[in-house]
């Protein structure tokens, strides 16, 4: 297990998401970063989400649920599209800046979870640590752990994210595949 980011290393990726942020308001493309320009420790492969709010409201919310590129390289890319290509938002202007507040998840891998019925599944949920990954056909989403803060039952958390995949909250099929994954998140008031 790698160690835990610390407070300045939180910080710096922070600070990066920003930067990022103002790089696409300034030029409407994502930032180029140098990898030899900052610590080994955050340079390997990591899937992260960036998650924008302002007032506490949600504004974006982009991010991968596997690894593919150096942790740095992939907070720049979610920041700039959690910012300008959050299908559910307009692209951010720069008067919203200085209101945006940036929260980073940097996934743990996820893990397949068994259950023999839905009842089982929710017995298994840990609510404010597990993040879900729902798959069935061409249907699929994602919670990350902070949304327990918003849907604090299990059964409310699974229904919603079957909604999110595009499946009714009903839903319950075999061939439902979830799973499980835990994230390291800051700053921590998400």
């Amino acid at each position: 297990m790698q160690p835990e980011i610390d407070q300045k290393q939180q910080q710096l990726l922070l600070d990066l998401a920003h930067d990022a942020i103002e790089h696409g308001l300034a030029y409407g493309a994502v930032k180029q970063i140098n990898l030899a320009d900052y610590p080994t420790e955050l340079q390997p492969f990591k899937a992260t989400f960036v998650t924008l709010t302002i007032n506490g409201q949600l504004r974006g919310c982009i991010g991968m649920l596997q690894a593919c590129r150096p942790l740095l390289e992939d907070i720049v890319h979610n920041a700039f599209a959690a910012a300008f290509s959050d299908p559910r938002f307009p692209p951010l202007t720069a008067d919203e800046l200085p209101q945006l507040e940036i929260h980073i998840s940097i996934l743990n891998p996820a893990e397949p979870m068994q259950f023999t019925s839905e009842a089982d599944l929710i017995s298994q949920l840990r609510p404010g640590i597990d993040g879900l990954i729902l798959d069935e056909g061409d249907y699929r989403g994602t919670f990350l752990p902070s949304v327990w803060q918003s849907l604090a039952k299990p059964e409310d958390f699974l229904r919603q994210l079957k909604l999110k995949a595009g499946l009714s909250a009903d839903h319950w099929s075999s061939n439902l595949q979830v799973q499980r994954y835990t994230t390291t998140c800051f700053p921590t008031d998400l």
